[in-house]
């Protein structure tokens, strides 16, 4: 099925909904295909006869998981569009499928362009799931102009070589003593920047969308965000209560991160309060007026995205370890979940 510049199969799940005799459908659709919400419904109905559901929640990724409380509403099946399956994540509550969304814009114009931007001759090719079946057609350009390119299959959660997360950049930092820079298809700057901060080598980003290149811009924001996080950091310097936050997405859970951080709040002698919650946002964190300081253990681009919405301050785990005097500030790096 086609969608504006994207190729979604819906086919290869309606074999399995037969199969199973599924009749009940929950989809879950990320914001910029809600708009499309109708045909994807209309396209199952007609071919499977099963009544479908679509979850209004925002849904930011494959670690954002159905809740298992769409079992009290008949559900026996949900289709995440959009996103690639996390492998490490286990077994669902709810049979699930991951229908990815392959982007249909042509690639050749923008990475043509990014040539000269490119330093060295040894590139990483990293790019997010709508890019992946692309990535060969990258690797031929830049054989053909005497590049020697590498790409890498990244850690056990990541499906696909090549293939970056907002939470994981390991396809890329495996690589980071092989290349001398690396390039980025995509569009956004969160991506590129994770690697830029996290690998020390140059990052250029060919944006098929807009068909434009960035490389300076990359290094304006990095320069940006370390002052923003600095300046968290700091300010939580004097914090004598942490409140540690654990997502409940299932995708995002990372329990065992919890003991360790009591332990060096603790030997410290500060306090902690642990805290879960799904969806994060300041008015769900404002009644905790005792607490100096938050901690985020779910999806790291919380307390980088959102960070200006929080009137306390909002770190990660290493910005923690960095507070509390347990790592330097020259060792900073972007959270990542493995």
């Amino acid at each position: 099925m086609l969608i504006s510049d994207y190729d979604i199969d819906l086919e290869k799940v309606v074999k399995t909904i037969k199969n199973n005799n599924y009749k009940t459908i929950a989809l879950q659709i990320p914001e910029g295909f809600k708009n499309y919400a109708s045909k994807f419904v209309d396209f199952l109905e007609e071919k499977t006869n099963s009544t479908v559901i679509i979850i209004a929640d925002p849904c930011y990724g494959a670690c954002d998981i159905a809740n298992i409380e769409l079992l009290n509403l008949g559900v026996d099946f949900v289709i995440q569009i959009g996103h690639s399956e996390l492998p490490n994540i286990g077994k669902y509550h709810i049979p699930m499928a991951f229908i990815n969304a392959l982007s249909k814009k042509e690639i050749s114009k923008v990475v043509e362009k990014s040539l000269t931007y490119l330093e060295g001759k040894i590139i990483g090719i990293i790019t997010t799931s709508q890019h992946v079946h692309r990535l060969n057609e990258v690797e031929d350009i830049l054989k053909k102009n005497n590049f020697k390119p590498l790409i890498s299959k990244g850690d056990k959660r990541i499906s696909s070589k090549g293939q970056i997360l907002g939470c994981n950049f390991s396809s890329a930092t495996s690589l980071s003593k092989e290349v001398d820079c690396f390039l980025f298809i995509g569009s956004g700057t969160f991506h590129p920047l994770g690697i830029l901060i996290d690998s020390k080598k140059p990052v250029i980003a060919a944006d098929p969308y807009t068909n434009t290149v960035k490389k300076r811009e990359l290094e304006e924001l990095k320069d940006a965000i370390l002052r923003q996080r600095y300046g968290a950091i700091a300010n939580s310097k004097n914090s004598k209560k942490f409140g540690i936050l654990i997502g409940i997405k299932r995708g995002q859970q990372r329990m065992k991160l919890v003991p360790e951080l009591k332990k060096i709040i603790k030997d410290n002698n500060k306090e902690s309060l642990v805290i879960s919650l799904d969806f994060f946002s300041p008015e769900s964190l404002e009644g905790f007026r005792d607490i100096d300081c938050f901690v985020s253990t779910a999806c790291p681009r919380v307390a980088i995205d959102d960070y200006l919405r929080y009137k306390i301050p909002i770190i990660t785990p290493i910005e923690l370890e960095i507070v509390l005097g347990i790592r330097k500030w020259e060792d900073f790096k972007f959270d990542q979940i493995f």
